[in-house]
């Protein structure tokens, strides 16, 4: 299986990127986030002439997650287990869920294409609701695996955190003045990583960002951040065999401004069947 995960930055602009991208990478299931539509709104007639299945979660025209497979999909889900809601001015349990999360089984492998909240300000409300969402989607992946320790597990998507320093280049985002670096996200993160998950791009490419602003000539000075991640289980890793970062796709007309971070997996076969059999 070929994964990939992109933050499209609106699939309606960027549609016919997009699936170009997915048909000329070979690409077998694609995770992608800021979709910024409706289900009802969403362009599927492009995937599906390219072979794909959609399915999408969207409530308005931000967020919005998606997953494009071309191999079957099975048991879609579009939240996970203690997932929190947030709504500006509101307080309490009963917040509405946002559209930061979608599920599906495929060829065994549980994939998840997230779009964690971004926190906006250290003082922001929005901040403690990132720290909670993170929070939850680690008791969540502890119970899947707990259950399951041999699940292959993929967390991928647009986790607007920068573990390490190495992982931002952007010289106006500072820790202590700007989300993304916080030690508090990077505790997180590195909760999730605690909880059974491992970073399984960057063993193969320990440098590259995968997000460029479009202001003030980000791109040109690679003044980026690698905040877009691949994360697996242990079962998922394992089985990890390559991975790049489509760094050219930042490029050329109406891009993102974030680029695809794709893996390869082969997990083998189970299938004893066609094993000879020796009789002595």
């Amino acid at each position: 299986m070929r994964l990939a995960t992109w933050n499209v930055n609106s699939i309606r602009a960027r549609v016919a990127r997009t699936v170009e991208f997915a048909v000329r990478e070979d690409v077998d299931v694609l995770a992608m986030q800021e979709i910024k539509c409706r289900p009802d709104q969403f362009p599927y007639g492009p995937f599906e002439d390219a072979g794909y299945e959609v399915h999408a979660h969207g409530l308005n025209q931000w967020n919005g997650v998606a997953i494009a497979s071309r191999l079957p999909v099975d048991d879609v889900q579009t939240a996970f287990d203690g997932m929190p809601g947030f709504a500006k001015g509101m307080e309490g349990p009963d917040q509405p869920l946002e559209a930061r999360a979608i599920s599906a089984l495929i060829d065994g492998v549980r994939v998840w294409s997230l779009y964690v909240p971004n926190g906006r300000g250290l003082d922001d409300p929005h901040y403690s609701y990132k720290l909670d969402w993170l929070a939850a989607l680690r008791s969540h992946v502890q119970g899947e695996l707990g259950r399951d320790p041999q699940l292959p597990l993929a967390l991928v998507g647009d986790f607007n955190i920068a573990p390490t320093d190495a992982d931002n280049g952007d010289p106006t985002v500072i820790e202590g003045v700007s989300t993304h670096v916080s030690p508090r996200e990077r505790e997180a993160f590195r909760a999730l990583e605690e909880a059974g998950l491992t970073d399984v791009v960057r063993p193969l490419i320990p440098t590259g960002f995968t997000y460029w602003d479009y202001k003030q000539l980000r791109f040109p000075r690679n003044e980026g951040m690698r905040i877009d991640f691949i994360l697996g289980s242990t079962a998922f890793a394992d089985a990890v065999t390559g991975a790049s970062i489509a760094r050219d796709e930042r490029k050329g007309e109406i891009p993102s401004d974030h680029v695809p971070v794709v893996v390869d997996t082969d997990f083998g076969s189970d299938d004893d069947d066609d094993v000879p059999m020796i009789f002595g």
